[in-house]
C-alpha cells in the first residue's frame, strides 16, 4: 500500500490501489487518503464501506481502531457488514412486511423470517461507484449507487450516494443522500465496528461509552421493538455519564440477556440537527471518538455474537464484544411503527443524513 505518500507532506493525499476481485471478475478498489501524522482512513468501494481509521494515541501511535477482514470471501460473508453502508434500509423490518399507500410490499428476509439490513442482497454486497473528492480542508471518496424499482422487495428505484470526506484535525464526515422515482423507505447508516485500543488486540470492556439519550427501545427475543420507547434510568441502559461498557453489559438484565450478552439497541436521541450522539474513549491510550449526527436515534452492538472464527488484517481473532458499532439511524421497523419518525421517501424530496465522528487523543 502506497502510505509513503501521505507521510511526506503537509498536503492531504488520496491514493487508489486494487483490493481484490469479486468472483464475477470486478475488481475491489481501496482509497486511502489523509494527512501526515494524523488520522488517515482507508474505503472500498465494495459496500461504500470504511475499512480502517488509523488514529494517533496520546503519544502519537497511529492504530487501525476498525475492524477490518481483507479477503473478498470474507466481505460477502461472515464480515458482510464490516464498515459498510447498511441499506436501503438500516436494521430490521419485521417479517419483511413494507406497509406504503394502503399496500404491503413484502421484502426479501434472512435467518428468521426478517429483512435485516435491506436484505441478504443489501447495499454492503454491492460495488459502489467511487470517485476522489475534495472539499476545501477536506479529502475524501463519493460513492454512488443505483438500486432499481423491486430490489429486494422494495418498491421505488433509487439512486443514493454516500461521500467521506476526512479534514487534518481528525474529523470524518460521512454525508448520505438519496432520490427516488416512486415511494419508498431509505434508512442508511455505517455499520463499522470500532475498537479504540487498535483492532483485534483486546476487547471494547475496558471502553467508555456515553450516549445523550434519555429513552431507548427495548424488543422483543427476535430483536423487534415492543413498541414505546422506555426511560434509562435505573437501568444498564442509563449512559448519559461516560459508563464502562463491560461492567453496563454484565448487569443481569432481561434486555441484556435478550440480546445475546450485550447491547443491540436502539436509542432515541436527545434534541435536533446535527449535535452529539456519543462519545466513545479508551482510558488507556487516550484514543477518542465523537459521534454527532442528524438522525433521531443510534444502534449500540457490541459484537455479543462474534466466536472468534474471523480474523482482521493483521491475523488476530475477534471474539466477543471485540468491537463496538455506533450505528446512526432512524429507529428499528418504523416502517410498521406509525409513531416512530418516518422513513418514507417520494418522488421530488431528497434524502439527507450526516454522520461525523471526530477522533482526537488527550
Amino acid at each position: 500500500m502506497s502510505r509513503d505518500a501521505l507521510e511526506t507532506t503537509g498536503e492531504p493525499k488520496a491514493t487508489q490501489e486494487t483490493a481484490g476481485t469479486l468472483p464475477d471478475g470486478r475488481c475491489v478498489t481501496r482509497w486511502t487518503f489523509g494527512f501526515p501524522g494524523c488520522v488517515s482512513v482507508e474505503v472500498l468501494n465494495l459496500g461504500a464501506r470504511l475499512q480502517a481509521v488509523h488514529a494517533p494515541d496520546w503519544e502519537g501511535v497511529r492504530a487501525n481502531v476498525v475492524l477490518c477482514c481483507d479477503g473478498v470471501p470474507e466481505l460477502l460473508g461472515e464480515a458482510a457488514y464490516f464498515g459498510a453502508t447498511a441499506g436501503r434500509y438500516a436494521n430490521r423490518i419485521a417479517r419483511g412486511a413494507l406497509p406504503l399507500d394502503g399496500r404491503v410490499h413484502q421484502l426479501a428476509t434472512q435467518a428468521g423470517g426478517h429483512t435485516l439490513h435491506g436484505g441478504p442482497d443489501g447495499f454492503a454486497t454491492r460495488l459502489w461507484d467511487g470517485v476522489v473528492v475534495r472539499a476545501g480542508r477536506r479529502v475524501g471518496v463519493r460513492f454512488r449507487l443505483h438500486s432499481p424499482d423491486g430490489d429486494q422487495g422494495f418498491p421505488g428505484a433509487v439512486t443514493a450516494e454516500v461521500s467521506y470526506l476526512l479534514d487534518p484535525d481528525g474529523e470524518l464526515s460521512v454525508g448520505y443522500r438519496a432520490t427516488t422515482d416512486a415511494p419508498t423507505v431509505v434508512n442508511l447508516t455505517n455499520h463499522a465496528y470500532f475498537n479504540l485500543a487498535g483492532e483485534g488486540r483486546s476487547t471494547v470492556l475496558d471502553h467508555l461509552l456515553q450516549v445523550n439519550a434519555d429513552r431507548y427501545t427495548p424488543v422483543d427475543p427476535e430483536l423487534i421493538p415492543l413498541g414505546p420507547a422506555e426511560p434509562v434510568d435505573g437501568t444498564p441502559f442509563d449512559l448519559r455519564e461516560p459508563r464502562a461498557i463491560g461492567r453496563r453489559i454484565a448487569a443481569d438484565h432481561p434486555q441484556i440477556r435478550l440480546a445475546g450478552g450485550g447491547f443491540d439497541h436502539n436509542w432515541v436521541l436527545d434534541g435536533t440537527g446535527l449535535r452529539q450522539a456519543a462519545v466513545l474513549s479508551h482510558p488507556g491510550n487516550g484514543r477518542r471518538v465523537e459521534c454527532l449526527t442528524t438522525e433521531p436515534g443510534i444502534q449500540v452492538y457490541t459484537a455479543n455474537h462474534f466466536d472468534g472464527s474471523l480474523t482482521g488484517r493483521y491475523g488476530r481473532a475477534y471474539p466477543a464484544h471485540a468491537g463496538i458499532a455506533l450505528e446512526t439511524q432512524h429507529f428499528p421497523d418504523s416502517p410498521n411503527r406509525p409513531e416512530y419518525p418516518s422513513t418514507v421517501l417520494r418522488p421530488g424530496e431528497e434524502y439527507r443524513s450526516t454522520t461525523v465522528y471526530r477522533f482526537s487523543a488527550g
